[in-house]
């Protein structure tokens, strides 16, 4: 069975505690990266009958080669010399800069212990599990989804001041997304430049938008930086890219025949923010190549400076995306006159203002500036964005989530003004003197929330404000008649009042048939997608690829919510993408390398006393333990085994009402001077023997009736509690056979410890409508009724907030202060006290 992408995940990071000793995130994720990089390489290429590979893996120079050299003594060196050494000479786009130290005793310590660290790293890699020849599909990323995920994973622990190799994958991708790039306007000449590529995430977004192969080239000063790039590439299957070192501003690596800059027809760039050494190696007045003819950036503000550099790289149609600081929007002087030149010149199309603590090396908010060569003459505006609050929190960082990247996108795509969200700033109004060129996104959008007004008339009245009601309108329109079952007129203007308790308010909207109405229009549209996705999710299998079937069925998904009412189709969108996330994706990946009956069966767990195992059995028979990847025990029992179930069910309230039984009369009778306080055992407990001895011992004793009584009745429970327990045993273990039957039988002869009933298997047909009907439909169903629940959970709790805030005006209260002083005063003199 091929391994789930989340399984991967768990294995790949479980390598770094081998390494966590002596070195912070920043070094030990050289070593694992590279095992991963040498373990795919040599599952891929070392056997290839390819003319020219696309990496050759010289003799002796491949995974199975470090196999051999666990436990040596030497083996960081052999490492070194036998592993390492022989690819870079074999591969032109790789050097020793590329890789660690293998034999490093100030890393991985010395002797003994740099011996076990090596070969327990190698040893997690070596698990059959990880057989990347067989887990790699045509057009299947999981090993570049892998390597992005451990250096997600690094970038979060490597600290302020270590984490920028990493432009976090989600802000990639729509800086991929915005530039336009797609299949329908790429080709194999198509060109992708990064000036400052990392650890070329941003580069390999652009390749993925393009859906082909395309040319991609990036620079990245740091040389180990610079070699998880060039590693990412050849994961990502674009073993071509190339990746140059060096500084960027300083030395371009990428020239043209006549030694000018290289244009593109893409530019992508996260430079480091606010470079304060980003002339170093640089006369700017002299620039060979003309980068700064409209101003020089600030010695220690390097932002413009970058993109300066990238506005330069574009060819005449080009379009380019970076990530900078917000700074870049408003600060003065030598960049606000850059940034006029830069809004004159109509090359800058959008600024996408992003959240704030998104990336690994700094807290603060930065922003995308959207470049277009193409028609910069015509433009009239710049679009703006203000995204900063989409966005949830994920540990220490905050997370752009499905839901946001796609609003932006869209957004930006459309061109489309929202409230308090997006517009188009006309150049004039960019310039007008009260601006000046500052293009601080608050000034030209209105992004805080409405401020909740008190009415000072409505607490000194009563009556609820029509304003506060009328800003309800969204559900007036839907459900007008609603208003009415709620409100009455307050018998002056402006205002009006509940019709009818507080507590009634949520009952009385969800009994309302224009409610039963609003929800049956959404099931409606709900089912109408789940017509389309239903074959999708049943004709899914090994020759179709997971990321496209989730691509349609979410864009589906989305456009069919559209039409919602009271719903965010955005929302709607989220859950299917959350769920893809968690669980779906896994399962949809183990189908597509093993097909639905191979994925359906369970797995015998082996037993990991070394690691201690956490992985939990979905079922058990016997010692023999088993893992249900695809279909849980729960989706079996719902369809087939309810009435099993229900008995279990029975049993186990049963149990549980005479536990309590017996638990309420020991509290009753135990304690020092209860009757049942000679019936515990020396650990001070009642228990079954103790109860029986204490029975004996008083059998024929005139005094001990009522402790008899007491102690027969226990007794009793107690027999009957260990009889409905063996019952439930019975039942439990029965039903687990049952189950163990139902699935697709274990292949391995020493496994088939399930009972004989094969008639009884799941079919194919069984096994597709059990996972898309009982499990991913229902699921995402769920999400939608909790959708449903929002709504009227959202107006009812502003309705009911409302008349709560206006429930007693000020003359009531007054009153009630009165009548309260009142009758205190009369305590006051019933006790004697001078009033």
């Amino acid at each position: 069975m091929a391994i789930k992408k989340s399984d991967l995940y768990s294995s790949l990071w479980a390598s770094c505690d081998q390494l966590r000793g002596g070195m912070d995130a920043s070094q030990y994720k050289d070593y694992v990266l590279f095992m991963l990089f040498i373990k795919y390489v040599s599952d891929k290429y070392a056997d290839s009958k390819e003319f020219r590979p696309a990496v050759v893996i010289p003799q002796g120079a491949s995974f199975k080669d470090m196999i051999a050299m666990k436990g040596r003594s030497d083996i960081g060196d052999r490492i070194n010399k036998q592993v390492i050494q022989p690819l870079i000479d074999a591969n032109n786009l790789l050097a020793r800069t590329d890789f660690p130290n293998f034999n490093d005793p100030s890393k991985l310590g010395d002797g003994k212990e740099m011996v076990d660290k090596l070969t327990n790293l190698i040893g997690i890699f070596q698990n059959p599990a990880l057989d990347f020849s067989k887990n790699r599909a045509e057009n299947d990323d999981i090993l570049g989804d892998a390597y992005e995920y451990l250096m997600r994973h690094f970038a979060t622990e490597s600290g302020k001041s270590k984490g920028q190799f990493y432009t976090p994958a989600e802000v990639s991708r729509v800086v991929a997304k915005v530039i336009g790039i797609g299949p329908q306007n790429s080709k194999a000449s198509t060109t992708a430049y990064d000036p400052t590529c990392g650890s070329g995430s941003l580069l390999l977004k652009v390749a993925a938008e393009a859906g082909k192969a395309i040319t991609l080239e990036g620079q990245e000063k740091d040389v180990s930086t610079a070699g998880l790039a060039r590693m990412n590439m050849i994961l990502h299957n674009f073993p071509t890219a190339i990746v140059q070192t060096g500084n960027t501003l300083a030395a371009p690596k990428f020239r043209d025949k006549n030694d000018q800059l290289k244009t593109y027809d893409y530019v992508v760039a996260n430079p480091p923010f606010s470079d304060k050494s980003w002339s170093t190696g640089l006369i700017p007045a002299s620039d060979p190549f003309q980068r700064f003819a409209w101003g020089e950036p600030p010695t220690k503000q390097g932002d413009y400076a970058y993109l300066l550099h990238i506005i330069r790289s574009m060819n005449s149609t080009g379009k380019a995306a970076c990530i900078l600081p917000h700074g870049v929007l408003f600060r003065g002087n030598a960049e606000a006159a850059i940034r006029k030149r830069l809004v004159k010149s109509g090359i800058l199309k959008g600024i996408i203002g992003l959240p704030p603590n998104l990336f690994y090396g700094t807290g603060i908010p930065a922003c995308i500036l959207v470049m277009d060569q193409e028609n910069a003459q015509a433009r009239k505006g710049i679009f703006m964005i203000d995204a900063a609050k989409g966005f949830i929190k994920d540990g220490p960082k905050n997370r752009l989530r499905e839901q946001d990247i796609h609003l932006i996108v869209d957004t930006f795509t459309k061109l489309a003004d929202v409230p308090g969200y997006a517009r188009m700033v006309p150049h004039q109004e960019i310039s007008d003197p009260k601006n000046d060129f500052n293009l601080n996104l608050p000034r030209y959008i209105d992004s805080t929330e409405p401020e909740d007004l008190h009415d000072i008339n409505a607490h000194l009245q009563g009556g609820i404000p029509n304003r506060d009601i009328d800003a309800l309108g969204d559900y007036w329109q839907v459900l007008p008649s609603v208003r009415t079952a709620l409100l009455k007129r307050a018998g002056r203007a402006g205002y009006s009042a509940l019709r009818l308790p507080i507590a009634d308010v949520k009952p009385t909207i969800l009994d309302h048939p224009e409610f039963a109405t609003f929800n049956a229009q959404v099931l409606a549209l709900f089912n109408k997608w789940k017509k389309q996705a239903k074959p999708l999710l049943q004709q899914f299998g090994q020759d179709i690829h997971p990321k496209a079937l989730i691509a349609t069925l979410a864009e589906s998904l989305l456009h069919t919510f559209a039409a919602a009412p009271l719903i965010d189709p955005y929302d709607i969108y989220q859950h299917l993408m959350d769920y893809w996330e968690q669980t779906m994706q896994d399962d949809c990946y183990l189908i597509a390398a093993d097909g639905w009956t191979e994925s359906a069966r369970p797995r015998v767990m082996a037993d990991d006393k070394k690691n201690k195992t956490k992985e939990k059995p979905d079922l058990l028979q016997g010692r023999k333990k088993f893992r249900t990847e695809l279909i849980q025990p729960a989706l079996l029992v719902a369809r087939y085994f309810q009435a099993e179930q229900r008995k279990i069910e029975h049993l186990e309230g049963t149990i549980a009402t005479l536990s309590q039984q017996m638990e309420e009369i020991a509290e009753e009778h135990t304690g020092d001077d209860g009757l049942l306080a000679d019936a515990l055992n020396d650990k001070g407990k009642l228990t079954k023997p103790s109860a029986a001895a204490r029975l004996k011992e008083i059998k024929r004793d005139p005094d001990a009736a009522d402790e008899r009584k007491i102690l027969s009745e226990w007794i009793a429970l107690a027999e009957q509690w260990a009889t409905e327990t063996a019952q439930l045993k019975t039942k439990q273990d029965a039903l687990a056979t049952a189950l163990l039957a139902k699935y697709p039988q274990p292949k391995e002869e020493a496994e088939r410890l399930i009972a004989r009933q094969s008639a009884n298997q799941l079919t194919e047909p069984e096994i597709i409508t059990l996972v898309v009907e009982d499990k991913w439909l229902a699921t995402i169903a769920a999400a939608l009724q909790s959708e449903l629940d929002r709504v009227s959970q959202t107006l009812t709790g502003r309705v009911r907030q409302l008349a709560e805030r206006y429930a007693d005006p000020l003359p009531q209260l007054a009153s009630n202060v009165k009548v309260l002083t009142a009758k205190v005063e009369r305590h006051l003199k019933k006790m004697g006290a001078e009033v």
